[in-house]
This record gives structure tokens, C-alpha cells and sequence, in this order.
């Protein structure tokens, strides 16, 4: 169990928080407000996910707080601009680390129901990454109209994201599944000890 609700996956995601904290400071510093507010909200939703600590997993809480660290590097260097596979790997990495830690969310009351029937477990949650991803490509046009800069380079650009937001999702789901079955057993032990000390 230690390997995916090991206490040390909270202390650093929570040491990801400062660092967060920092790049918003730094970003606002230097007048660059967009970038500010757009890690801001990086910083809000990663501490969102890091204080449900009975919801989730410790190592997804450390996994979607290096998500938001990988996103909010792109921004403040610019390497979602540069030559080279950055885009693609965090599309990838975001897309899966979001579904993950979603996936126990917004699924949490069904796990013990999905345990017995993998292959619609592993339909529903790659299906739910791969909308995620839809939508995260929505919401960078919609940016680009709004902030009137250039955020989707191409069609060829929105389709290699979605394939890697694809991939990030099925991953995530294969991830998902193993998680599950260690998550609801452990809740299952749990459970048995506190009914074993009432009798």
C-alpha cells in the first residue's frame, strides 16, 4: 500500500504548492498578470485536490501537483512555444493526471462496483480522459479569441493533442484500475477492522 498512499507523496506535492506559490509571486512581480492569474488557478485546483486527502491517493495528489508545476513551467519559460515535444508530453501528462485524480472523484461512490466489471471501468474513465482532453482544447481556443493571442497554432496542432490527451486517458485508466483495486481493498480492511471493534 505504501506505493500509492506512501505520506511522502503529500509532502512533496505540498512542497510543489510552494513552488507554485513562488512562480505566481515571481509572474505578478513582474507585472506579467496573465501569467499570474493563470497560475493562480494552476495553484487553486492542485490545492483543491491535495487537501481531499480522504478522497484520494496520496500518489495522485503528488501526480496532478507536478501536473500543474509542468504547465505552469511552459508558461512562465515559454516552452509550450519552442521547438520540440514539450506541448505534446504535458498535453499527455495533464490529460492523465487530471483523469486519474478525477476519476476517484467524480467515481469515488461506484468503486466498489466497477472492482467487479474491469472492462467498463476502463471504458468509462478513457472515455472520461478523452472528454477532458475535448475540452481542454475548447477552453485554449476559447483563450486565444478572448486574449486575441495565438494559443492553437494549427488543426494539425489541435489533432496531435487530442491524440496525446487520448493516450494520457488510457494510460490513466490502466493506472486507474490498479489503483482501484489496492484503493477498495484497503477501504474493505479498514472497514472489517472498525466492524470487528464494535462486536
Amino acid at each position: 500500500m505504501k506505493n500509492l498512499n506512501w505520506k511522502g507523496y503529500r509532502i512533496i506535492a505540498w512542497i510543489g504548492q510552494a513552488v507554485l506559490t513562488i512562480f505566481v509571486i515571481a509572474a505578478a512581480v513582474q507585472g506579467k498578470w496573465s501569467n499570474a492569474l493563470g497560475l493562480a488557478l494552476f495553484l487553486v485546483v492542485s490545492f483543491v485536490f491535495v487537501i481531499r486527502d480522504d478522497k484520494l491517493p496520496t500518489l495522485f495528489d503528488f501526480l496532478f501537483v507536478l501536473a500543474a508545476l509542468l504547465n505552469a513551467t511552459g508558461w512562465v519559460w515559454n516552452f509550450f512555444g519552442m521547438p520540440g515535444p514539450y506541448d505534446e508530453i504535458v498535453h499527455a501528462y495533464t490529460t492523465f493526471a487530471i483523469t486519474l485524480a478525477l476519476s476517484f472523484l467524480v467515481y469515488g461512490s461506484m468503486l466498489n462496483i466497477f472492482r467487479n466489471h474491469t472492462l467498463l471501468y476502463l471504458v468509462t474513465i478513457t472515455s472520461f480522459g478523452i472528454a477532458i482532453g475535448a475540452l481542454w482544447e475548447v477552453t485554449e481556443w476559447s483563450a486565444g479569441k478572448i486574449l486575441n493571442t495565438q494559443v492553437i497554432e494549427s488543426l494539425d496542432d489541435t489533432i496531435i493533442d487530442l491524440v496525446m490527451d487520448s493516450f494520457g486517458a488510457v494510460l490513466a485508466a490502466l493506472i486507474s484500475l490498479w489503483a482501484l483495486r489496492n484503493w477498495t481493498s484497503r477501504n474493505a480492511e479498514a472497514n472489517h477492522s472498525q466492524t470487528e471493534t464494535y462486536i
